[in-house]
């Protein structure tokens, strides 16, 4: 973990380069959170980060809910994504469970037009499956904003892995 004043007293290319992944290929996220130090806490830190992300044009909040996998898919994902994933059991998946998500993905995305997002640590497949089928009931907009929120936990949960209390 690294101590709060560490991160501080980084340049903007090493914060930029320790943090720039914590939102899922958006290294802009990081970029935009920089210029909030020095941070008086960590929870200032990921306040930094979930505004830049809330304050971004709904463009780039929709590239940055695109940048993200499908939850139990195939596709190439960031450490951080493989390793939630796979706390939350989703490299395990029977061959039936599989086909389930793959089938809630593709809905989902048919929907919305972008993946579905929830933050996965500390849950199971089976409350995931229980959100995507009440989040396909959620129009458009709700869902968006539903997505975004999720990615914010997304955002605090990374950099409580990686930041000192």
């Amino acid at each position: 973990m690294i101590p709060l004043n560490e991160v501080n007293a980084m340049t903007h290319g090493d914060f930029v380069a320790a943090f720039g992944d914590i939102a899922e290929h958006s290294l802009w996220v990081a970029e935009v959170a920089a210029a909030e130090r020095p941070f008086r806490d960590r929870q200032t830190m990921i306040a930094a980060f979930a505004g830049a992300m809330q304050s971004a044009a709904p463009g780039a909040k929709l590239a940055l809910l695109r940048a993200h996998p499908d939850l139990a898919g195939r596709a190439v994902m960031t450490d951080d994504s493989t390793r939630e994933q796979a706390g939350a059991g989703l490299d395990t998946l029977s061959h039936d469970e599989f086909e389930r998500f793959t089938r809630m993905n593709d809905a989902y995305k048919a929907k919305f037009e972008f993946p579905f997002i929830f933050a996965v640590k500390g849950a199971d497949k089976f409350q995931i499956l229980e959100a995507f089928e009440e989040r396909l009931e959620n129009t458009r907009d709700q869902e968006f904003e539903t997505a975004c929120a999720q990615v914010c936990r997304i955002l605090r949960f990374r950099i409580e892995d990686r930041v000192a209390p």
